[in-house]
């Protein structure tokens, strides 16, 4: 039986791959597995039938089978635990390296993502605020101590710990959404690290199967 995920209808992101399907797009590209995608509007996220496979009324969502999951983390720990490719399985100590893969999932979207999802979403939420101007030097800085400790990790690695993971595939992800900041840009080897990651066939794959969609979409 073939995997269905969900994605935007009309994605918010237009069409630069930053939206949380494409984290799963890649993981399934990743590991080889064929998927199909169900688009879904913003009011169609609403909807009963999408909630009873997303609480909170988002995207992406999963199924396979009588199988339904929701939150891409949990969605990409799920395919890497029944797929090759995503967490070590051949290394003297796999069991180490995989649970330490996993750590890195949850640093991407537990601590290195909330101060970059506060900083993404303060002109809309705040920039019409008299103090909007003082507070976004400290919303940076907040990210730049996660990109500082996260560089000093790298180091000059080519990936988090051993070969690339579902940890680097999620904390590439997580760094993408700062596009067009040029915070990332202050750290060579984070630069470099992105690169890697987006250069994969994989993430190719992915990106444009997400672009395409967009792409498709009626304009005016």
């Amino acid at each position: 039986m073939t995997v269905t995920i969900t994605a935007f209808e009309c994605s918010p992101d237009g069409g630069q791959g930053l939206a949380r399907d494409m984290r799963v797009r890649w993981a399934l590209e990743e590991v080889g597995q064929r998927y199909a995608v169900r688009l879904v509007s913003f009011a169609g996220m609403k909807q009963p039938a999408h909630c009873a496979l997303h609480p909170f009324g988002q995207i992406p969502t999963y199924e396979d089978g009588d199988l339904a999951l929701f939150e891409s983390g949990a969605i990409i720990l799920h395919i890497a635990d029944r797929h090759a490719g995503l967490l070590p399985d051949a290394a003297p100590d796999a069991g180490n390296a995989r649970a330490r893969a996993i750590t890195w999932m949850f640093a991407a979207l537990n601590t290195v993502e909330p101060p970059i999802v506060d900083l993404e979403q303060a002109p809309y939420l705040e920039g019409d605020r008299s103090w909007y101007a003082e507070r976004m030097p400290l919303l940076e800085d907040r990210v730049r101590n996660r990109l500082n400790d996260l560089s000093a990790r790298l180091g000059d690695a080519d990936w988090l710990d051993g070969g690339f993971s579902a940890g680097d595939l999620l904390m590439v992800m997580v760094l993408r959404r700062l596009d067009g900041t040029g915070l990332v840009a202050e750290y060579p080897n984070l630069t470099a690290y992105v690169a890697r990651g987006t250069a994969r066939p994989a993430y190719r794959r992915a990106f444009a199967d997400q672009r395409a969609v967009f792409a498709a979409a009626p304009t005016g």
